[in-house]
C-alpha cells in the first residue's frame, strides 16, 4: 500500500506525523512518501521518500497514492483515483471563522479550496464542538470521526519530560529559565496584501521585557507557517526564532506558559495545563472585520486578555496570580475542548483506517454520505 502524506505543504510535523511514525513502529508493508519544502528538508528521517511539495513528482505520488493523509488543504492540481482514500486531519480546534465561514477572503481563494475538499473522504475531529464548525465551514458531508487529535498524543505521553530536557538543550536554555513561548495566528490581510516580504510587526516590547525578565526568561518566537518568512531581522534583540522548528508540540513541552492571540494552539497547549496568556492587542478589528470567532474569547479564554505589551509583562512576571484568577475558567476550557485527548488518539485513527496487517489490499473504506454514527 502506498501512503503519501503532507502537513503545512512540506513539513514533517502535525498528525500526519504522528500517524507515519505509529505505521513505521508497527512495522506494516506500507511505502511512505512525504511531500516536502525546502525549510524542512532537514527534519525528515534518513531513508524515507520524499519529493517536493508542488513538483511533478509531488502530483505524480498523489495521484498513485492508496492513501493520502494531510492536515491541511492541497492545493495543487491531481486527479485522485477512484479507488483512493484521502483521510484529512484538519490543524486544530477553530475559534477564528475558517473557509465559507470567513468575514473576509481575497477572490477566488475559497473557491480554489473547493477542488480539495472535494477530494476528502474523512475528517478527523478534536471535539463535539469542532465536528459541527467542519461541517458548517467546508459544507463536508461525509464522516467525522471524533479521535482527539494524533498530533497531541506527545503531550500526554510518558515520554514528555524526555522530550522537554530534549528541546531545551537543543536551543541551548538552562532548566532553570521561565521559557515563554509566543504563538501568535496570522493576519489575512498581511498575507494576501502585504508586501510579501518582511512586514511582520513584533507587538511585544522587547526592550521591556529583557529589562524585566530577561535575566531568567526567554522568549521563543512561533510564527504561523503562513508568515514565518516574513519577520524582521532579530538579530541582537532578546527572542528566538523558533518558526522553522520542525514540530510545535516538542515547543509546547519546552515551554512553561504560552502567548498566543486566536490561534488553536491555546487549545493544544490546554492538555498540558500550563498557564496561557492571550495577547490581544487587535481584538476588535480582527473579531469585526478581518476574520470573525465561532464564540466569544471573552467568554471561553483559559487566561486572561490582554491588550498591552505592559499588561503582558506584568501577566509572564507573575504566573501564580495568573494560575489563581484563571482556575476555574481553564478547567471548564479543558472539559469541552481536549477531553479527547489522552494520548491514544493515533492508536484509535489506526484501529479505524489501518487496522494490524494493513496492506494494499487493506486500503480504508469508510466514505460515502453523512452519517451520525460515524461523527
Amino acid at each position: 500500500m502506498k501512503v503519501v502524506y503532507t502537513s503545512f505543504r512540506g513539513l514533517f510535523s502535525d498528525s500526519p506525523r504522528a500517524v507515519y511514525e505509529a505505521l513505521v513502529a508497527r512495522g506494516d508493508d506500507i511505502e511512505h512518501t512525504w511531500l516536502t519544502a525546502p525549510v524542512a528538508e532537514h527534519a525528515f528521517p534518513a531513508g524515507v521518500a520524499t519529493v517536493p511539495f508542488g513538483s511533478p513528482e509531488s502530483i505524480a505520488a498523489l495521484e498513485a497514492a492508496d492513501v493520502v493523509v494531510s492536515n491541511d488543504h492541497v492545493p495543487l492540481d491531481w486527479d485522485k483515483r477512484a479507488d483512493a482514500f484521502y483521510l484529512q486531519t484538519w490543524h486544530g480546534t477553530p475559534l477564528k471563522r475558517i473557509h465559507n465561514d470567513v468575514l473576509w477572503a481575497p477572490e477566488g481563494r475559497l473557491a480554489h479550496l473547493e477542488h480539495d475538499i472535494a477530494r476528502w473522504d474523512v475528517m478527523l475531529s478534536p471535539n463535539a464542538y469542532s465536528t459541527g464548525r467542519f461541517r458548517q465551514a467546508f459544507g463536508f458531508p461525509r464522516p467525522i470521526h471524533e479521535t482527539g487529535y494524533p498530533r497531541n498524543d506527545l503531550l500526554s505521553s510518558p515520554r514528555r519530560e524526555q522530550v522537554r530536557a530534549e528541546v531545551r538543550a537543543q536551543l541551548g536554555i538552562d532548566e532553570g529559565r521561565t521559557v515563554v513561548l509566543y504563538a501568535p495566528t496570522w493576519r489575512d490581510d498581511l498575507v494576501f496584501e502585504g508586501k510579501g516580504e518582511r512586514d511582520f510587526e513584533f507587538p511585544v516590547d522587547l526592550a521591556a521585557f529583557t529589562e524585566r525578565l530577561g535575566e531568567d526568561h526567554v522568549l521563543l518566537l512561533r510564527l504561523h507557517n503562513m508568515v514565518s518568512d516574513r519577520l524582521e531581522s532579530i538579530e541582537g534583540l532578546p527572542v528566538r526564532d523558533v518558526s522553522n522548528h520542525p514540530d510545535i508540540r516538542d515547543l509546547y513541552l519546552a515551554a512553561d506558559l504560552l502567548v498566543t492571540d486566536y490561534s488553536s494552539t491555546m487549545f493544544d497547549f490546554a492538555v498540558t495545563g500550563k498557564p496561557i496568556l492571550l495577547f490581544t492587542y487587535d481584538l476588535a478589528d480582527y473579531r469585526d472585520r478581518l476574520r470573525g470567532f465561532y464564540v466569544d474569547i471573552e467568554e471561553i479564554a483559559p487566561g486572561p486578555l490582554l491588550s498591552t505589551s505592559d499588561e503582558l509583562l506584568d501577566a509572564i512576571a507573575d504566573l501564580d496570580a495568573v494560575r489563581a484568577a484563571s482556575a476555574d475558567r481553564y478547567a471548564a476550557f479543558r472539559e469541552t475542548y481536549t477531553s479527547l485527548e489522552d494520548g491514544h488518539a493515533t492508536d484509535r485513527v489506526l484501529d479505524l483506517f489501518f487496522p494490524r496487517g494493513t496492506s494494499a489490499a487493506g486500503v480504508p473504506t469508510t466514505r460515502g454520505g453523512d452519517d451520525d454514527a460515524l461523527r
